[in-house]
């Protein structure tokens, strides 16, 4: 385990991508990534150049560093409603990517103050046990260590070969998601993921509905 976790943000807000869009959660954004610095001076060779999010040191809301697990528990317990307290407790540990830090000591204590535990995860580290619901989202050209889970997001389209649909169809997942990337060409970008998702069933259009609906 780390000797501390190391998080750039926790809020509390609805899940806005993906099969679980719409649900009310903690965001634990765990500092750092092991595909790009976040630094826009390192982006034009980092393996995944299209990354949206700041997940760079501990400035964010509720972000800080927590020596054990209670001390990181208790930070996500204190964004959850207090009039709600125990009641469908879900947090989404994402960052960065948040297997770097997230371990099973970690996540037995989440499980143990009542939360349900998701994880986004670009995939190139295995997931440690105990984990609720599991979304994988491939990038690039980087090899995929976690080839199984409950979802699998693609953004799309993506230009390396190792990142095409297809390459990860066969793979154990029960949902398949493409979600268009947002770029200067967002609205052409949805129009071809549309039309895969109609040429190929399998797959389901996710949209960044935070962003539409305007909240974080």
């Amino acid at each position: 385990r780390p000797m501390t976790y190391t998080v750039r943000e926790i809020y509390y807000t609805l899940q806005g991508e993906g099969a679980r869009t719409g649900r009310p959660a903690v965001f634990l954004r765990f500092a750092g990534c092991n595909l790009w610095s976040g630094r826009e001076q390192h982006r034009a060779e980092a393996v995944c150049r299209f990354c949206d999010t700041e997940f760079v040191g501990t400035g964010g809301p509720g972000g800080g560093k927590f020596a054990t697990p209670r001390d990181l528990v208790d930070a996500v317990s204190r964004a959850w409603p207090a009039a709600d307290v125990h009641r469908n407790r879900y947090v989404v540990c994402t960052g960065g990517e948040p297997l770097l830090q997230l371990d099973a000591t970690a996540i037995e204590a989440l499980h143990a103050a009542g939360f349900e535990v998701g994880v986004e995860t670009n995939g190139t580290i295995a997931a440690p046990p105990g984990i609720d619901w599991l979304c994988v989202s491939p990038k690039g050209s980087a090899a995929l260590e976690q080839t199984s889970g409950d979802e699998l997001k693609l953004v799309y389209p993506q230009v390396e070969d190792d990142a095409q649909p297809e390459r990860f169809e066969a793979l154990a997942f029960t949902h398949f998601y493409l979600q268009p990337l947002d770029d200067e060409r967002r609205d052409e970008n949805t129009r071809a993921a549309i039309d895969y998702c109609l040429a190929h069933p399998r797959w389901q259009l996710s949209l960044q509905t935070h962003k539409l609906l305007g909240i974080d």
